[in-house]
């Protein structure tokens, strides 16, 4: 099977109040799931313990690097 990487950089947004609020929440929201997943589930996405307390215990304004671009 052949894949094809095509490169289309992301046009600059202006991110708005709201929208940065939003993104926290989600933020806060997924990091309380990842929290609450048993260490089979873990497994299964790739993910130990250490690293998922790791990215449970950031702050919020901690967000992975990609949402802020």
């Amino acid at each position: 099977m052949t894949q094809v990487a095509i490169h289309r950089p992301c046009k600059p947004t202006t991110r708005s109040v709201l929208g940065m609020i939003t993104n926290a929440m989600s933020l806060k929201r997924q990091r309380r799931s990842l929290a609450e997943l048993d260490d089979r589930a873990l497994k299964d996405i790739g993910v130990t313990r250490s690293e998922a307390d790791i990215e449970v215990g950031r702050y919020i304004w901690d967000a992975p690097e990609f949402w802020r671009k």
